[in-house]
């Protein structure tokens, strides 16, 4: 057995086991399912498949290449199926070699001028039902720059955050998966000034980047993040007409950047995490928000998730803030007081919400640093960026990072 790295700070968890996923340690968003996890690439563009039986021993189990010009950062995976997103591999432009023109404006504008198609846009749809050997059944394909993320638990509706020509960024579109072999967009919503080919004009203040980052459902409403445009709800009772509930946005005066918002319905909260996306906490110190969501259409901020301060993060480098949240899929880990989260630069971190007006850390591991680096962009400081986060059934804790490959944690709080 191969040496584990040497975690930074651990604290009620404890690394079990390590994978570079086949030379390929750039991941995003991971799924895991059946015994195998699937991770999403920002740099090597398609995706991989790791065996994770034996969670210890992580063995790499394949790899699926994206088209050229594409890049698969985000997929779901349920029952025999996987959803993978096909959009332009946006860091591969130079024009967002700076990270800020990435978080600070429309992407629509930035790519405005883009004449020749040189990617895919659009959804994937694979059969797991040999896990290690994805077999692609059907592809949706659409006009822009392509898909952001998916939500998709089974059944036969699917969710995902798109950039279709004509709009400024990505926006809320429902899928209609009746027939997985023939997907069809169903539905669509977006904020008021998104839709620039149909006259409308953004009111929002410069700097500032209204997009759908994704939305989580439950029962008939999808509570949907649009970065610096806030939190909403939306009935989508009719999957072809989703009507807005509310609509909340702290930003200003706090920094924005609203990536998740992970529905508790048995207790009628709502977690809301804002994504840091600058290094060195440019763009100020973001949070993790719990929201009472007893009215539906006035969510109300009770509390805050205390932040990690065994050292300074800030000084570290890079990203120190929220990243993203377990998100309680049906068939992982499923709590409505244990919520874990990733903290970029700070690592992973474990939370009790059991009571909702002072939750408290209870656990925490920061992976070492990344042994190379695999993002291509500039400067970027050689520093761990824990990115998503996946709890399996058994409680055991999954999490990718852009450059430092999949860590696998146990829970010991």
């Amino acid at each position: 057995m191969s040496v584990l790295p040497t975690p930074e700070y651990s604290r009620n968890m404890r690394l079990i086991g390590h994978s570079d996923q086949g030379g390929r340690p750039d991941g995003v968003q991971l799924m895991v399912h059946r015994g195998f996890a699937y991770i999403g690439h920002m740099v090597s563009q398609g995706f991989s498949i790791v065996d994770v039986r034996d969670p210890k021993k992580p063995k790499a189990a394949g790899y699926v290449p994206a088209p050229p010009g594409t890049w698969n950062v985000h997929l779901q995976a349920h029952d025999d199926l996987l959803l993978v997103i096909n959009a332009r591999d946006l860091f591969a432009d130079a024009r967002f070699a700076d990270e800020k023109v990435y978080y600070t404006r429309q992407v629509g504008e930035t790519v405005s001028d883009v004449q020749d198609k040189g990617w895919s846009a659009g959804l994937r749809i694979f059969d797991i039902s040999t896990p290690d050997k994805p077999r692609e059944i059907s592809f949706l394909s659409l006009d822009g720059i392509g898909i952001h993320r998916i939500w998709y638990v089974g059944g036969r509706w699917a969710y995902v955050s798109a950039l279709i020509d004509g709009f400024t960024d990505y926006i809320f579109l429902t899928i209609d998966l009746a027939d997985p072999r023939k997907p069809e967009v169903a539905g669509r919503w977006w904020l008021p000034g998104m839709h620039q080919a149909a006259g409308e004009t953004p009111d929002w203040p410069e700097g500032k980047r209204y997009a759908l980052h994704h939305a989580i459902i439950a029962g008939d409403t999808a509570y949907g993040s649009w970065r610096d445009g806030g939190l909403t709800l939306l009935d989508v009772k009719d999957r072809s007409q989703p009507r807005l509930i509310s609509h909340r946005n702290w930003s200003p005066p706090f920094g924005g950047g609203t990536h998740t918002a992970l529905p508790l319905p048995d207790r009628d909260l709502l977690v809301v995490l804002d994504e840091a996306v600058l290094d060195n906490q440019e763009d100020g110190e973001k949070h993790i928000w719990l929201f009472d969501i007893r009215e539906p259409s006035n969510p109300v901020s009770i509390s805050t998730f205390p932040q990690p301060n065994e050292r300074d993060y800030v000084a570290k480098g890079a990203h120190f803030g929220p990243h993203n949240l377990h998100e309680n899929r049906p068939g992982s880990f499923v709590s409505s007081t244990l919520i874990f989260a990733t903290y970029q630069n700070a690592g992973v971190r474990a939370y009790d919400i059991s009571d909702p007006y002072r939750p408290v850390e209870t656990g925490a591991l920061v992976p070492a640093a990344p042994a190379r680096m695999m993002d291509t962009r500039p400067n970027r400081p050689q520093v761990i960026q824990s990115c998503d986060v996946f709890v399996d059934a058994q409680g055991i804790i999954y999490s990718t990072d852009y450059n430092g490959g999949l860590s696998v944690i146990e829970y010991l709080g």
